[in-house]
């Protein structure tokens, strides 16, 4: 059944991850799960900039047009899918230097149910106040990492020294790629393709 190792990542994450380590998903498995919980920050997203509007402490809240935030949710749903897969690329690319022979669904496995917190994080937009989604965004990043520190001994059979240092350069790669997004995000607003906001 998809997602149904989400409640065990929440509830008992190292036994959750030895299961998971038990009987590894198949690629499509991985992928469908990905493609599923990327769904939760970028509809959530578009609902609150259209509907419920933004509120960043001062003035009045902050709406966007329906089409406006069409397309960046759109185009926050693909960075997200994108920035999975290139973590389990990255991943599996410094396996080997760890002294682990992970497959690539591995390490795939391993990004796709780590990054499941920040996803989930998504649920907060549905009360867009600046402070409280920066708060459960913070609670859901620390889960994330502890949940790649926990489960990289276990999927890579590694020990957990080693397992720390992989783990950690992994963190490295995930908070590069989240530079190069926003960057790229930046860039791309800069160009003309910014935000329309209603009045």
């Amino acid at each position: 059944m998809i997602l149904n190792h989400l409640w065990g990542l929440y509830a008992h994450p190292k036994e959750e991850w030895h299961s998971i380590d038990a009987r590894h998903e198949s690629f499509r498995y991985s992928m469908i799960h990905i493609l599923l919980v990327a769904l939760i920050p970028s509809i959530c997203a578009y609902y609150s900039a259209v509907y419920l509007g933004w509120s960043i402490g001062v003035g009045e809240k902050i709406y966007l047009t329906a089409n406006s935030a069409m397309m960046l949710s759109v185009a926050m749903y693909i960075a997200l899918i994108a920035g999975v897969f290139a973590l389990g690329l990255l991943a599996h690319w410094m396996a080997h230097t760890f002294g682990a022979e992970p497959t690539y669904t591995q390490t795939l496995e391993l990004a796709s149910y780590t990054s499941t917190p920040l996803f989930m994080v998504g649920f907060a937009a549905l009360y867009p106040e600046l402070w409280f989604v920066m708060m459960v965004g913070l609670a859901g990043l620390a889960y994330s990492v502890y949940l790649l520190y926990v489960g990289v001994p276990i999927l890579m059979h590694i020990p957990e020294e080693r397992g720390f240092i992989y783990a950690s350069s992994v963190v490295t790669c995930g908070l590069i790629l989240l530079v190069t997004v926003l960057a790229a995000t930046a860039i791309f607003w800069s160009s003309g393709y910014g935000p329309a906001f209603t009045h």
